[in-house]
Parts: structure tokens; C-alpha cells; sequence
């Protein structure tokens, strides 16, 4: 089978690994217009007409009978940005492929974790989904079309209990030293819900809780730093109180009487002193933190009183072409619907802020991630064709407003590759199946959690 058409259009490319994918001209164009906007110069149209260029090259150069190699792509953008007089924008795009192969190389000397997460992990995920048939989206189609969607979310759900009650145990086993239950992960991992589900295995077991939530911690909106669009970042620890967190600790846990302060999302505001709160001798303290793993959040309680939980989303649902729907964007989905639920946020909004949120996670989240006791799986496959119903029209008019913005690349990036990933999907519009004490119920509403 010939790798070009026969019109000369490029059809494939090889990756670094060897394999044979799809071309996509837009990747080059897009490539090109972020390290423009990086410089302050070019547009969108004329990154295309430096994409076309290099396409004609790359034919010109291997004629017909072959597939270009990643690297051979890349080489001639460099060219063709220095011929057409785009240094300062070759320089930066020169500077973000050595960025890239320097990630890559990191990567390829780390092969017992992806993302810190153990490979046995990802392998237990990928074998459940095999084992239940909804390996791929065309399997989540299938299961749809035959009536099996209930027991998709029944067994679903009953996975995930089941990791939090091999959680629970473990923290049980460890009840003379605990003191302190942490429950972690990234932004719409879950958070809030396994908290609550393992205070109520605690509870059955007759162990005594109380559940702090450190977001009542945020430091005013107002004094975060914005940027030029007008954004906040509140991602990073240093968004939080932790020097009153700290404090609070270790009183807690010394057996003194504090008061919480009060954040309220939709105003960015937060009252000090406002709920009081103290922990008796026999009584563990859960936090539900989304930098529960940050060694400055909880410096002052020893690491053998400490029980440290973290949670993701750990799907591996695959594509039609093979690629893995990614755990963030699963993740971002979750928090679209949420945000424009309960915190005075459109979806919109929440797409263009998603890169403060990574690029925290990348930073305070997952470097922590070896320190934890227990990592559960909080990916639900039943979830995408319901998320689907819900979000996918968002997704082509973010494409189209940001595809142009030299600033909002990343936003365009994501909605692209939202749309490509879930576009042979059927959507489920009617999510009455979906039981009240379920996970997802924390991001679509309607949870017995409150």
C-alpha cells in the first residue's frame, strides 16, 4: 500500500518509536504558530503558508514511495522558518523541540512509572477494560447499541468501591499511628467523593473522623496574580494559606480548638474564623486537598501519622487509531460541567484556564506522587458517552475561536484533540442510570452526596 497519494498529498509519518500514523498538516501549523506567538509575530495564516511550504518540501525531497519521519518534518520547518526570514520565530521553535526531546529522553529512563503512576497500576486499569469490553470507543458503541450500558456502570461503580475498601483497610491496619488521612490528586479527580466514601467505611469499622477541606483555605481571588488576559492562577499551593493550614495542624492534632475560614467560590472571597473545629484524642483527621502531597502543606505532622491516598483518573479507553484518551482531558470534562454548576464558571472559561491547572499538576502534584500509600483509579468508562452529551458542542466553537488567537493555542490544542478523540462516540443524553451515590455524580450533580 503506498504511504503517499497519488496526488502528492503526504498520507502518513513515521514516529520516533517506529510506527506508522495518520499526517496531520495541522500540527505543523499549529507548531509553528505557538512559537510565533512566543515572539509576538505572524499570524495564523501565514503559519499555514509556512506548513504548506514545508509539505511541498518534504514531498519534493522523498517523492511518492515514502513516509516522512517526525524529525525529517521538523528539520525542514527549521529551514523553511529560516528562509522566509522567520529567525526569531526558528529560534523559538528550535528552542521548544529541544525542550520536547530533553522531556522525551527524562521519560525514556523512568520505565517503572508514567506520570509517577506504577506501570502494574495502568496494566490492572487496561485489563479490567478488556476484561468488561470497553476497550475502545467503538467497544463503549457496542455496549450502547446491545442495552448493556447498566451493567457497564454497574460494575464501573463497583470497582471503584472496591478500591476505596482495600483503602480503607490499609488505613485500619494502620490505625495506632494515623492520625492523619490525606486524600490527593489533580483537579477532577474525584476528590470530594472518595473522601467521603472512606469516612464511611472508617465509620463502619467504628473509627471516629472529621473531614477538613483545605479549598476553604484559598487566599482572596484578588490578590492572585493575573495574566494578560485577565486570568487567574489559583492552582499552585501558594494559593493557599499554608502557613494558617500549618498552624491549624498542628493545634488539631495537639488537641486545641481552631476556626476555619470560609471560601466562597463564586464571589473569590474568603471570611477567616469562621467554622469551629477540633479533633478528640480518638479521632482521625481527613483533608481533601488538591496538593494534599505538597511536603510544605503538612510539614509539621511526622510521616508515620500520616496515610497519604492519591486518586486519578487512570483510564486507558482507546481511540480509533490507537492513541489513549489522556487522563487530563478526561479530567477537564469533569471539571467543565462542574465549574459552570458550582463556582460561576462557563465551560469556556474553564478550557482556557486548563493550563494553569496542568501546568501546576506537573509541578506540586506529580513529583509526589511515589510518596503515596495507596492510588486509586477514579476513571469511569461509562462516563465519556454521557460527558459527550453534555460538553461536545462546547468543543467546535472553541476550536474555531481560538485557531487564530496566538495566545490560546493550548486552549485550541485541547478542543481539537476532544474533538478528534470523541467524535466517533454516541452520546448518552439520559443519565437517570447513573446511580445518586456514584463519583461522577460529583461533576453532573444530582449526588447523595450533597
Amino acid at each position: 500500500m503506498p504511504l503517499m497519494t497519488v496526488s502528492g498529498s503526504i498520507r502518513h509519518i513515521i514516529k520516533r518509536d517506529g510506527t506508522l500514523v495518520p499526517y496531520d498538516r495541522d500540527r505543523i501549523s499549529t507548531a509553528v504558530f505557538r512559537a510565533m506567538g512566543a515572539v509576538g509575530k505572524g499570524t495564523r495564516a501565514q503559519a499555514e503558508a509556512v506548513a504548506d511550504v514545508v509539505e511541498q518540501a518534504v514531498l519534493a525531497g522523498d517523492g511518492e514511495a515514502f513516509a516522512p519521519s517526525v524529525e525529517d518534518i521538523q528539520d525542514q520547518v527549521e529551514k523553511t522558518l529560516a528562509d522566509q526570514g522567520h529567525v526569531e520565530t526558528a529560534r523559538a521553535y528550535m528552542i521548544y523541540r529541544q525542550q520536547r526531546a530533553q522531556a522525551r529522553a527524562a521519560r525514556a529512563y523512568s520505565f517503572e512509572v508514567s506520570d509517577n503512576i506504577p506501570y502494574k497500576k495502568i496494566y490492572e486499569v487496561l485489563r479490567w477494560n478488556m476484561d468488561h469490553d470497553c476497550l475502545t470507543l467503538q467497544d463503549l458503541n457496542t455496549l450502547m447499541m446491545r442495552g448493556r450500558f447498566a451493567s457497564l456502570v454497574r460494575d464501573s461503580d463497583r470497582r471503584y468501591e472496591d478500591e476505596i475498601g482495600q483503602c480503607a483497610a490499609q488505613i485500619l491496619e494502620r490505625l495506632d499511628d494515623v492520625r492523619l488521612v490525606i486524600v490527593s490528586g489533580p483537579s477532577s479527580s474525584g476528590k470530594t467523593t472518595t473522601t467521603l466514601k472512606i469516612s464511611e467505611r472508617l465509620q463502619r469499622a467504628g473509627v471516629l473522623f472529621k473531614a477538613l477541606t483545605l479549598d476553604n483555605y484559598f487566599f482572596d481571588l484578588e490578590r492572585h496574580p493575573r495574566d494578560q488576559f485577565g486570568d487567574y492562577d489559583y492552582e499552585a499551593p501558594e494559593a493557599l494559606d499554608l502557613a494558617l493550614i500549618d498552624d491549624h495542624l498542628q493545634r488539631l492534632l495537639k488537641g486545641e480548638t481552631v476556626k476555619t475560614p470560609y471560601y466562597n467560590f463564586k464571589t473569590g472571597k474568603r471570611a477567616l474564623d469562621v467554622i469551629e473545629f477540633s479533633l478528640a484524642p480518638n479521632e482521625i483527621l481527613l483533608l481533601d486537598s488538591l496538593h494534599g502531597l505538597y511536603e510544605p502543606m503538612t510539614r509539621s505532622v511526622p510521616a508515620q501519622r500520616k496515610f497519604r491516598l492519591y486518586i486519578e483518573t487512570l483510564g486507558q479507553l482507546r481511540a480509533e487509531d490507537g492513541q489513549f484518551m489522556r487522563w487530563a482531558d478526561n479530567r477537564l470534562l469533569r471539571r467543565m460541567i462542574r465549574d459552570s454548576l458550582h463556582r460561576n464558571s462557563g465551560p469556556d472559561e474553564t478550557l482556557t484556564h486548563w493550563h494553569y491547572v496542568r501546568r501546576s499538576e506537573l509541578k506540586y502534584i506529580i513529583p509526589f506522587i511515589r510518596t503515596a500509600d495507596f492510588l486509586v483509579n477514579s476513571a469511569l468508562p461509562y462516563e465519556m458517552p454521557i460527558l459527550k452529551a453534555k460538553l461536545f458542542h462546547h468543543f467546535p466553537l472553541a476550536e474555531e475561536r481560538y485557531r487564530a488567537h496566538p495566545h490560546r493555542q493550548d486552549a485550541y490544542i485541547r478542543a481539537r484533540r476532544i474533538l478528534d478523540m470523541l467524535e466517533p462516540l454516541a452520546p448518552m443524553a439520559d443519565d437517570t442510570g447513573v446511580p445518586p451515590q456514584s463519583l461522577l455524580r460529583e461533576f453532573i450533580g444530582g449526588s447523595s452526596y450533597g
